[in-house]
C-alpha cells in the first residue's frame, strides 16, 4: 500500500492548527494505512502553535510535529519534504495550514496518481483577493519567459507529488529556497514529467494574519527574476554536460 506523508508548513497558526489538524488527520487515517503520517512544521512560531501541536500528538500517533528555527513558508515546505524523502514516503501532499484549501478535493487527487508522478492544484477562483491573483499570473508568465513553461498555477498549495520525482530535483535548489513549489512546478514541466493539474477551490483565510504584504510581494519578485536567470543557466549547464 502506498503511503503518504501530508506536509503542512505552520507560522503562528495557533487559532487555525487545531482546525487544520482535525481536517486532514483523517486523510492519512485514510490513506495509506499506518506508514502515513500528517507532518506540520513549526516554522519558529512565536504563539502557541508549536504547543498545540504537542498537545494534539499526544493521542494521534500519525501526527509528527516538527519545529525549526523560523526561515520563511519555502524553507518549511523543504523540511518537510526531506523529512518524507528521509523516511521513504511514496507520496507527499502540501497544503498550508490557514484553513484555505478543502480536504475534501483530495480524493480526486489521490484518484489520479498511478498515471501521474505530480498532480496540481490550480485556484479558478481565490479568496484572496485579486492582489495575489495577479500575483500568480505574473509568476506563470515568467516561468513561461525563463523556462519556456505554460502551467495554469504554479504555487497552489494543494499538491500530491511521487516522493521520487520531489528527491529527483529538490537538489537543484539551495537549501532554504523561499519558492520552491514555483521551481519544482517548473522543473517537472520543463522536462516533461508526467504532470496534470486539477481545480481546487480555495477560500479566504479566516483566522489569524497573512504575513506578505505588498511591499515583501514586490522583494520576492524581484529575487525571484535573479534566481530564475540563475537556475535556467544551471538548467542548460545540465543539458550541455
Amino acid at each position: 500500500m502506498d503511503t503518504l506523508y501530508i506536509v503542512i508548513p505552520a507560522y503562528n497558526e495557533a487559532e487555525n492548527i487545531t482546525a487544520c489538524v482535525a481536517d486532514w488527520y483523517p486523510i492519512v487515517e485514510r490513506y495509506g494505512g499506518e506508514g502515513s503520517r500528517l507532518v506540520v512544521i513549526d516554522d519558529g512560531s512565536k504563539d502557541d502553535t508549536n504547543a498545540l501541536l504537542c498537545d494534539m500528538a499526544k493521542d494521534r500517533p500519525l501526527l509528527i510535529p516538527l519545529t525549526k528555527t523560523n526561515g520563511g513558508h519555502g524553507s518549511a515546505v523543504l523540511y518537510g519534504y526531506r523529512y518524507a524523502i528521509e523516511h521513504g514516503a511514496d507520496w507527499v501532499f502540501q497544503t498550508d495550514a490557514d484553513g484555505q484549501t478543502n480536504p475534501g478535493e483530495f480524493d480526486g487527487f489521490w484518484n489520479e496518481r498511478n498515471q501521474y508522478d505530480a498532480v496540481i492544484g490550480y485556484r479558478t477562483k481565490r479568496g484572496d483577493g485579486a492582489q495575489r491573483a495577479f500575483v500568480e499570473k505574473v509568476v506563470c508568465l515568467l516561468l513561461r519567459l525563463y523556462f519556456g513553461v505554460k502551467v495554469p498555477d504554479a504555487n497552489a498549495p494543494f499538491r500530491l507529488m511521487r516522493t521520487e520525482i520531489v528527491k529527483k530535483y529538490i537538489v537543484r535548489l539551495p537549501w532554504d529556497f523561499y519558492i520552491p513549489n514555483i521551481m519544482l512546478t517548473a522543473y517537472f514541466a520543463r522536462y516533461q514529467e508526467k504532470l496534470k493539474f486539477l481545480p481546487i477551490s480555495f477560500k479566504p483565510r479566516v483566522k489569524g494574519k497573512n504575513s506578505l504584504n505588498l511591499k515583501r510581494i514586490v522583494k520576492i519578485g524581484w529575487q525571484a527574476m535573479k534566481d530564475f536567470s540563475r537556475l535556467r543557466k544551471n538548467m542548460k549547464d545540465n543539458v550541455q554536460a
